[in-house]
């Protein structure tokens, strides 16, 4: 049972949103609660070769952020020819409901996709989105109409990062939380309404990863990976509870995966050598209980947590990932599959649902035991690494150029 404060937090949190979000929707990066679980109605246990029905795909722009789906609708944030483009769809058919655009002059430095990366959220009867270049937009969810916008690497003095702005937004009752990076604000807190800035928090530049909200030692906390590690805060106004520093030693590199929260104990991954650490949370204070980089060194993906057991990408994803399973309480790994390549996934009741960069979906036992295809087919072209949805038993996944909608629902 949550704790009376707790509960109206929640109440209000609801009280507020015009569209209740309901076990089947996907409206943020990696699920209703962060943490790639999925628990609407039950997904088959498996597909023939072919694959499980298409139920449409569609030509879309670029960009690396996957869609977020609420109420049967789906909002995908891409790039068509200059225009940063908000895109709102009938979940059902992949028919336009609106649009809302804006220039941007992005440039990757490395010669990557130029779309934007972060996926957008959907709370509250609106739409947040954080392009490549950083801007921040407020947008309403039923029409796309603009209500409120923020430059936040002009704002807050923020560099552009390897690989530009990637950091998804967290929405908690009234304030939209952004590891923004900048001089003036690491951590920066907006107001859903106006967008005007609530709080700023840390220095900290931005990593990749997004941010997460859990209730740790029986505290209402806002979980940031920065680029430089955790940062644990008071949401209501930006106060650091405690920090960990966590990074590699080579400046070019950055830190991607989500934070995993699991009770009172957080779990960190990162590549480029840095591993995993599990941090144990008392009296506003962490203590390490294991670290290394031979358990669990997540590039991009984040690893999905189920009954005590860790499942996720090992390794840097130029080089070659592997498939992994590891005991979070030790780091022991349980199993390993070589080769395996890169990509993500999500956990559906018993089942891993993995899509490999190579765009080849693959259902499995969500086992510690062992690892084992259930099913495995091909459904579109490489390379995939946007984090797809899983809402009322359908499955969107995207491309470079494609976005596709799959029926994955058990009848």
């Amino acid at each position: 049972m949550p704790t009376i404060p707790t509960a109206l937090r929640l109440m209000a949190v609801l009280a507020v949103a015009s569209v209740t979000v309901v076990a089947q929707d996907w409206p943020q990066i990696l699920g209703p609660g962060r943490n790639g679980i999925y628990t609407g109605p039950p997904i088959v246990a498996s597909f023939p070769g072919t694959g499980p029905p298409l139920l449409w795909k569609r030509n879309i722009g670029a960009g690396f952020a996957g869609p977020a789906v609420m109420a049967g609708k789906l909002v995908l944030f891409h790039r068509v020819n200059n225009r940063e483009t908000v895109e709102a769809m009938d979940a059902a058919t992949g028919k336009t409901a609106w649009t809302f655009d804006y220039a941007t002059s992005y440039r990757d430095d490395f010669g990557f996709d130029e779309g934007p990366r972060a996926v957008p959220v959907i709370s509250g009867g609106r739409v947040f989105t954080h392009g490549a270049d950083g801007w921040l937009h407020g947008l309403d969810f039923a029409t796309g109409k603009k209500l409120w916008a923020v430059d936040t690497r002009r704002v807050f003095d923020a560099p552009k990062g390897y690989f530009g702005v990637a950091t998804s937004p967290l929405v908690d009752g009234e304030r939209v939380m952004v590891n923004v990076g900048g001089k003036t604000g690491g951590v920066v807190a907006f107001d859903v309404a106006t967008g005007k800035t609530v709080w700023t928090s840390t220095s900290d530049e931005a990593s990749y990863s997004a941010p997460v909200i859990a209730e740790i030692a029986g505290q209402h906390t806002a979980v940031f990976f920065t680029r430089t590690g955790l940062v644990a805060l008071d949401p209501s106004n930006g106060n650091v509870r405690y920090q960990y520093r966590w990074r590699a030693r080579m400046a070019a590199s950055v830190n991607a995966a989500a934070p995993v929260v699991v009770k009172n104990q957080i779990f960190l991954s990162a590549s480029y050598g840095t591993g995993a650490v599990l941090l144990q949370v008392a009296n506003n204070a962490v203590t390490p209980l294991w670290s290394g980089d031979e358990s669990m060194s997540n590039h991009y993906s984040t690893s999905v947590f189920k009954d005590g057991y860790l499942y996720g990408f090992e390794g840097r994803q130029e080089f070659g990932q592997r498939l992994r399973c590891v005991e979070l309480a030790t780091g022991k790994v349980m199993w390993d599959v070589e080769g395996f390549g890169a990509g993500s996934l999500l956990i559906a009741g018993e089942a891993l649902v993995i899509m490999r960069e190579s765009g080849e979906l693959a259902l499995a036992p969500a086992s510690p035991k062992a690892f084992r295809f259930a099913s495995r087919a091909q459904l579109l072209p490489g390379v995939v690494r946007a984090f797809p949805a899983l809402a009322g038993g359908r499955y969107f996944v995207r491309n470079d150029r494609q976005l596709s909608a799959f029926d994955l629902l058990r009848r």
